[in-house]
């Protein structure tokens, strides 16, 4: 049954059936051979994958992001993070990774975070004499960082689907995420100075604290939600319609970049692309019904662990995987068909389940920036108006810089942990 479930579901991906479709059309075959059971399971099994309170923080925490890419968030965020590092060679490359930043802390999504940050930077950075290459790569390789630092819709995913603690999860993504944000800094830095990107005007400290002031309220978000979350005060989910409630609050009545007749497009758009989420959650439970029915996450636990039962080989192995799955499918589509099968080898090595979410994330982040299905490409050489192709070379060295930062990521879990005392 393990053959015809994946040799089904191989065969659907590459007749280019959605992600969703393919898990849920593969697994009704598998349960149409088997005539011990009902289809009614199928239809169960999708309704009570989404029955769950922890599942409610997703379609929140998607709301409050775009009505903070709304609310004029993104443009107090930018001019605070030029007002820090503007002053350098490359200044704007790296104001766009700062900003990215600061953005993560209150999105949650890597697309939202490279259409929110690159509709003012690319264009900003192009007329300064920036190549157009390079600035698309450079945003789409910043907007990775949106689903690393909390709150991040992949890390409640991996949290539901492997019974991790969602608010460990989101301590454990900060340091990360700001360690991939400062190596992309470097990087973006020494391309600047060797093709000799312009640096702008260096701030006063008046200016400085002019633009914090300005985006305070943006930087306060993050910091009520994490503190709320981790200081015991409420949950994930509750912490979420918080965020909702104070985006539209600062949209609404203090930035007053949301108008009125602006909220229904909001609504609509965070509906559907929560919709999309869910339904690859309901169809994925179906998927892994079968998988833990025929023990296949088992099997493969003992097969591995047959090869090596080294932590450090078996995080390799699990790194090399995820990289090359990532190319190909989407975060939410691989983390809810993978962590079922990886969770179990990563617990029998002895590797700690928040470590290795945190791990599971930021490495399928990079197939963000690959082709074929790299979102943060598709949007970011949407909004330079650029071909697909034109942005890969300048991807590389950004590329290549992730992989690195995954890899030594894997072997100091100490970076994700040590703000959790673990």
């Amino acid at each position: 049954m393990a053959w015809l479930l994946f040799g089904v579901l191989i065969v659907l991906f590459l007749i280019n059936i959605p992600v969703a479709v393919a898990l849920g059309l593969a697994s009704m075959i598998v349960l149409m051979v088997q005539d011990n059971v009902p289809l009614m399971v199928v239809v169960q099994k999708m309704f009570n994958s989404t029955d769950s309170f922890t599942l409610m923080a997703v379609p929140f925490f998607i709301l409050a992001g775009k009505l903070m890419e709304t609310g004029g968030i993104s443009k107090r965020l930018m001019n605070f993070a030029g007002s820090l590092v503007g002053g350098l060679h490359g200044g704007l490359a790296m104001v766009s990774i700062v900003t990215c930043m600061f953005f993560a802390a209150v999105s949650g999504s890597a697309a939202a975070t490279t259409a929110a940050v690159g509709s003012i930077l690319i264009p900003a950075m192009v007329k300064k004499g920036y190549d157009k290459s390079f600035a698309t790569a450079i945003q789409a390789a910043g907007g990775t960082i949106g689903v690393m630092i909390p709150p991040s819709v992949p890390l409640i995913l991996f949290g539901v689907i492997a019974g991790a603690s969602i608010g460990d999860l989101f301590i454990a993504g900060i340091m990360p995420g700001i360690f991939v944000g400062i190596s992309l800094i470097i990087v973006a830095y020494v391309i600047s100075r060797k093709r000799g990107y312009g640096k702008e005007e260096k701030s006063s400290f008046k200016e400085i604290a002019i633009s914090f002031k300005d985006a305070i309220l943006a930087l306060l978000m993050p910091i009520i939600i994490l503190g709320g979350i981790y200081g015991g005060i409420f949950t994930p989910t509750e912490g979420s319609v918080i965020a909702v409630v104070y985006g539209l609050i600062v949209g609404l009545f203090i930035y007053k970049e949301i108008k009125w007749k602006d909220l229904p497009e909001i609504f609509i758009s965070s509906g559907v692309t929560s919709a999309v989420i869910l339904f690859i959650i309901s169809c994925a439970s179906i998927f892994g019904f079968i998988l833990t029915r025929e023990q296949i996450p088992l099997q493969i636990t003992d097969a591995m662990l047959g090869i090596t039962t080294n932590a450090i080989m078996i995080l390799i192995i699990i790194n090399i995987i995820l990289l090359i799955v990532g190319t190909f499918l989407e975060t939410s589509a691989a983390i809810v068909i993978l962590a079922p099968i990886l969770v179990p080898i990563a617990s029998a090595a002895g590797i700690d389940l928040v470590h290795f979410g945190v791990v599971m994330v930021v490495n399928l982040a990079i197939g963000m920036i690959t082709p074929p299905v790299g979102i943060n490409l598709f949007v970011a050489s949407n909004i330079a108006k650029i071909r697909l192709e034109h942005i890969v070379r300048a991807i590389v060295p950004f590329l290549i810089i992730l992989i690195v930062d995954v890899f030594i990521l894997s072997f100091m879990p100490s970076i994700s942990l040590f703000l959790l005392d673990k």
